[in-house]
């Protein structure tokens, strides 16, 4: 089968996976696109929202979908690495014998990740870079495909501990979940309150996804694409020449190299689930907001004067 024909097998797959995934979600339609534009590029999402806005049932309903291994950890502040990666105990012959923890799955939702204090937060680092966590001194890979799924509730600051900028960088995507729409809300109310089940079908297996995976790779991008992408990252930052204005007046620190990386690998991906073979500027722009968001940190003067992150990133598309 062609490059061609993949592209055209991913597009139906995903269209499935839309439907199956709507028979539970009621809207976010940007949030689901995002999260499986995030899947199929190799990403792990930060989704961030108030409680009670479905972000747990979504990653729920994803990975049943998905047909794949599913763990769910709930950060609080006691919780101390081991517990994620797992630790050594001794047998009944004597011998030390690696309990692997929950960290292996292929796809992890980190409830409330900044509950948790930065040596456990660190934890997760490698796991999300290197698809592989170190115990005692031996390394132990992944299962594949993996995916880190955090959630953070961006009102209660209270006994939270803010996500580190390193570990800030890891994640693909920041993807914002907001209240839904009157009808939205009518829906979701109406299907919750009675006693109707939803059956999900498996529509993709983990063997397929990792091809897919290696096929948004392999999309060719033009270079008129490239230069965009990385000029609009080098705009982030305050003493680059191409630095605007509003950078200048407003940004503190820019995005780093990984933010153009990831830029490529979402237009790609976005491109290839709205049937095209190769991205446009277009789909760079479609996916900058989640992207940038994470990675740029504002000053006070921005705070002041009303200017939030996604009206700076506006501006510098």
């Amino acid at each position: 089968m062609s490059d061609k024909e993949k592209v055209d097998q991913l597009v139906t797959h995903y269209k499935d996976l839309k439907n199956e995934i709507h028979k539970v979600i009621v809207g976010q339609d940007d949030v689901v696109d995002q999260v499986l534009i995030s899947i199929f590029s190799r990403g792990h999402c930060l989704l961030v929202g108030v409680p009670g806005l479905a972000k747990t049932l979504l990653v729920n309903t994803i990975s049943d979908c998905l047909g794949l291994r599913f763990n769910r950890v709930q950060f609080t502040p006691d919780l101390m690495p081991s517990d994620i990666i797992g630790s050594e105990v001794l047998d009944e012959n004597r011998n030390f014998k690696f309990i692997q923890g929950p960290l292996f799955a292929n796809i992890i939702l980190a409830d409330e990740i900044n509950r948790t204090p930065p040596k456990t937060q660190s934890a997760l680092l490698e796991a999300m870079q290197e698809r592989s966590v170190t115990a005692a001194g031996k390394t132990y890979q992944l299962p594949k495909p993996f995916f880190v799924l955090a959630t953070q509730n961006p009102i209660e600051q209270e006994g939270t501990y803010p996500l580190p900028e390193a570990q800030l960088d890891r994640f693909m995507f920041n993807i914002w979940v907001d209240y839904p729409t009157y009808a939205e809300e009518l829906a979701i109310v109406k299907s919750t309150t009675s006693d109707e089940q939803v059956d999900l079908k498996q529509v993709i297996s983990g063997e397929q996804i990792m091809q897919y995976q290696e096929l948004i790779r392999r999309i060719p991008v033009a270079d008129n694409v490239l230069e965009y992408a990385v000029k609009l990252v080098g705009k982030t930052r305050v003493n680059s020449p191409e630095a605007p204005e509003i950078t200048k007046n407003f940004i503190t620190w820019g995005a780093g190299p990984r933010a153009s990386q990831n830029l490529i690998v979402g237009a790609k991906c976005h491109a290839a689930l709205n049937g095209k073979y190769s991205p446009d500027i277009e789909d760079v722009k479609a996916v900058a907001k989640p992207i940038l968001r994470h990675r740029l940190v504002r000053n006070y003067r921005a705070e002041a004067e009303g200017y939030s992150m996604d009206k700076i990133i506006e501006t510098l598309l």
